[in-house]
């Protein structure tokens, strides 16, 4: 690809079925960021990438979890691969353990992505480190979907250090703060299995967050913003 088709990127061939549901995900209302946290649904997010390139490496699999009226729900999860052209290299799929076979049939990226945004609806994203993943969704959506995704994101690995701010000064992984509250997993760097556990850090979190009287999406991005001004050099 050259540099001017990556500055201008055609907009992607969706098929009228494909188009049938972009609008129909798009038309959906946003829910108020100022609502308990008892009494809404989060999707924790996790994905698996080709790379950790934001701008060259590819999205591989996605997986989420929803949080409903406070209670991790696994009957509400999703685990998905985008089909690849090519697979990764060996030494990636080491890490996520998703073989070149079930790269090349996976589901194809377009449709994969609709299926992601129905299953979100327009509820609120949780992830660990944000950034990463955030790219990576955005990314992929833009280029198979054409859609620019602004959507609501939290991030733990601010808000857990506002709220242990001396616990902080020892640990900014997500394996630090699971073996703080006593998190285990059954797959460690898998998409869906580290969704759980970021899903399982967040109700570990909870009980702080209510004594500050902080129960909504609102409060948890103020406390990102905090965290974040905290830390920021000079």
């Amino acid at each position: 690809m050259s540099w001017l088709e990556r500055l201008f990127p055609k907009k992607p061939e969706l098929t009228p079925q494909q188009a049938e549901r972009l609008a129909a995900w798009q038309a959906l209302p946003v829910p108020r960021q100022d609502q308990p946290f008892s009494s809404s649904r989060y999707v924790v997010v996790d994905v698996e990438t080709s790379g950790l390139n934001t701008a060259k490496d590819h999205l591989i699999a996605i997986g989420a979890v929803a949080v409903t009226h406070g209670r991790i729900r696994l009957n509400d999860s999703l685990e998905i691969v985008l089909q690849q052209t090519e697979a990764s290299e060996t030494d990636n799929i080491l890490i996520h353990g998703i073989g070149g076979t079930v790269q090349r049939e996976g589901v194809p990226p377009a449709d994969a992505l609709l299926t992601f945004l129905e299953y979100l609806g327009k509820d609120p994203l949780i992830a660990f480190h944000v950034a990463f993943d955030q790219a990576m969704i955005n990314r992929a959506l833009k280029q198979f979907l054409g859609l620019k995704f602004e959507h609501a994101w939290a991030d733990l690995a601010y808000v857990a250090p506002a709220l242990h701010p001396r616990i902080a000064r020892h640990t900014c992984t997500l394996d630090g703060w699971m073996g703080l509250f006593g998190i285990s997993t059954y797959a460690r760097h898998n998409a869906l299995a580290d969704a759980l556990s970021t899903a399982e850090l967040l109700l570990a979190l909870r009980p702080n967050l209510e004594t500050l009287n902080m129960t909504t999406l609102r409060d948890l991005k103020t406390l990102e913003q905090e965290r974040r001004r905290q830390i920021q050099p000079g």
